[in-house]
């Protein structure tokens, strides 16, 4: 059920690509692009799964060192894009290693959890994950690209949390957290501070920038009513007004086309792809796998949930794209990697008897 969710939402999304560029000759690769990332992404599931997942948590150390060189070599040589370094070329495909960093930190978080669950829960327990987990954060937060970094924290915090954070130390660690942002907002890069900043106070006769693209977002998701405006009739999306259609905002490319009940449809159905993973965790042998399962189901929920609240204008735009639907080779890949990894802790529930 789980790995049809994921063909399904992934087909889906393709489809909403083909749609949202429409009559764009310049973007018109991106659609077969997506394809041969979708089916690259389901063969790594079947490849993923049918290794046990001991032997990837086994490989921990190069896997983790192996994607710190990555993310600092990006940092001097990568290709800049909305202020920040994110992106390899390779021919005509461009590889974010950002994407895939988000699951080694989730194997290594679950390895971590798993080599200290008899461990008291106390400071030098938190720090330790802290010390994991800042590797990578570090290195993406110098790109700079601060809504993945958000991301991850919210994967480490929870993954804390499931294991045994005490209730002092969540209110500590808010605490905390809550001081650093304040500190840090003077000095984050111009376009992050605007972000938030016109996310609290909108400019209503704006024609460009956050703003704006949020304004027409809106507008697609409200005249797409109950039913929609049917597949490549959306006003806003074939008339490009809504501005980056295929990525951050395809929720309201859909919305538009397929009204309130293809919203409701696609939200349904990233909430079951996450259910599923929450109950590969519960069902794990051990420690590891349930983490890996929990962390992969967290990373799904949030980034949707973002994706989903920039589209609805109740949280600033982050740049966050929606699981398996939005376009990005390296984003889904990166997902269909982790579905493998959730797939192979549930076919390993128990010993296996010959």
């Amino acid at each position: 059920m789980l790995l049809g969710a994921v063909v399904l939402a992934s087909s889906f999304g393709t489809v909403m690509i083909r749609s949202a560029i429409a009559g764009n000759e310049v973007l018109q690769p991106l659609i077969s692009r997506q394809i041969y990332f979708a089916l690259l992404g389901i063969v790594l599931i079947f490849l993923v799964a049918s290794v046990d997942y001991r032997y990837w948590l086994a490989l921990y150390r190069p896997i983790y060192f192996v994607i710190l060189a990555f993310l600092v070599t990006l940092t001097g040589f990568g290709q800049t894009a909305f202020g920040a370094q994110r992106w390899f070329q390779v021919g005509v495909l461009f590889l974010q290693p950002t994407e895939f960093a988000k699951i080694v930190a989730i194997i290594v978080l679950a390895r971590y959890f798993e080599a200290v669950q008899h461990r008291p829960r106390d400071w030098k327990w938190v720090a330790g994950g802290a010390l994991w987990a800042s590797g990578i954060i570090v290195l993406i937060l110098l790109q700079p690209n601060l809504s993945n970094v958000v991301v991850l924290g919210v994967i480490f915090f929870a993954m804390l949390w499931l294991n045994g954070l005490q209730i002092k130390q969540l209110a500590a660690l808010g605490l905390s957290g809550i001081a650093l942002v304040a500190a840090a907002f003077p000095f984050l890069e111009e376009y992050q501070r605007a972000r938030v900043l016109t996310f609290l106070f909108p400019d209503p006769n704006a024609t460009y920038g956050a703003t704006y693209n949020v304004q027409q977002a809106l507008i697609a998701i409200g005249s797409g009513g109950f039913f929609g405006q049917g597949y490549g009739h959306g006003t806003q999306t074939q008339l490009r007004f809504l501005k980056v259609r295929h990525t951050d905002f395809i929720f309201s490319a859909i919305s538009e086309e397929f009204g309130m009940i293809g919203g409701v449809i696609v939200i349904i159905t990233l909430a079951f792809i996450v259910w599923r993973c929450i109950r590969a965790a519960q069902k794990a042998r051990d420690v590891s796998g349930s983490m890996i399962a929990f962390g992969i189901a967290i990373l799904i929920f949030f980034q949707g949930a973002v994706n989903i609240g920039v589209n609805l204008n109740v949280v600033p735009v982050s740049g966050l794209p929606l699981p398996f639907i939005s376009y990005g080779g390296s984003g889904l890949t990166a997902l269909m990697l982790g579905i493998g990894l959730v797939e192979s802790v549930v076919m390993r529930q128990k010993e296996l008897e010959f």
